[in-house]
């Protein structure tokens, strides 16, 4: 009986401290895994503030150069607001010039065209036809005032009309003088003239030489054209209108020297 109560007391022992060396480790086991997890959960926040603090400092960074670049732009538009202001100044005093200068030229030519009409006035108005066009001034001399059919000499009458003309031409300064041949479209082939390109150019060119050998105007000043019967004012239906069509313009332009340079300085 003892020694069945001494075992049974041991084996009390034994289990008791089984029982006792089993709590101790697994409260450890517990505090570990607190442990990590805490670790853990402070890595993540570090990194979330190392995250954070790279962001501000990003954000910073992004400040300085919005300022910068603001700073740049402010520049910029008050040197551009103060060229534009010149620009627009220069622009406008530059237009003014450009306008009077053409309103010049207008009245330069329209006295000239005045002037046309009174020394050619003696001659019929179905004989010369003078008028403004584009700035410039036409003075269109029919056919039956200045050749016979087919032919580019210079009747008598036509010569007296020129010589008049060329009065007011030299008398007149800055002009330059384009001469241009017309025919109607009736066919023309003769031994002098093959077509009716090649008498309208011989008219022109008798008509120049007569303005600049006998009449003194200014060679420099002065060319002359054939355009046949490829430019008709009127039509060439009719009688009145082919003989509207066969004609000798002088145009006279202004010289735009000045207004050129005006224009592309």
């Amino acid at each position: 009986m003892k020694k069945t109560s001494l075992l049974i007391a041991i084996a009390i022992m034994v289990f008791s401290l089984l029982f006792t060396s089993c709590g101790p480790s697994k409260k450890l086991l517990d505090s570990e895994a607190r442990v990590n997890k805490l670790q853990k959960e402070n890595a993540e926040k570090i990194s979330k503030i190392d995250e954070l603090d790279k962001q501000v400092a990003d954000l910073n960074k992004d400040k300085s150069f919005l300022q910068n670049e603001n700073f740049v732009i402010n520049n910029n538009l008050k040197s551009l607001s103060t060229d534009s202001k010149i620009t627009i100044a220069d622009q406008a005093k530059r237009l003014k010039n450009l306008q009077n200068m053409i309103q010049t030229q207008k009245d330069v030519m329209s006295k000239l065209k005045n002037l046309i009409s009174e020394a050619l006035m003696n001659f019929k108005a179905d004989e010369i036809y003078v008028d403004i066009k584009d700035g410039k001034v036409y003075v269109s001399l029919e056919e039956k005032l200045l050749f016979k059919s087919g032919s580019a000499v210079v009747d008598t009458k036509g010569k007296e009309a020129l010589k008049s003309l060329a009065k007011v031409l030299n008398s007149t300064k800055d002009i330059t003088v384009m001469i241009e041949g017309h025919t109607d479209d009736v066919p023309i082939k003769t031994k002098q003239f093959e077509d009716n390109w090649a008498l309208s150019t011989a008219r022109a060119n008798t008509i120049l030489r007569l303005l600049t050998k006998e009449y003194g105007f200014d060679s420099k000043c002065i060319t002359a054209s054939g355009r046949g019967e490829f430019h008709p004012v009127k039509t060439n239906e009719t009688k009145e209108g082919r003989s509207s069509n066969r004609r000798t313009e002088v145009i006279l332009s202004p010289d735009l020297k000045e207004l050129n340079k005006l224009l592309y300085e």
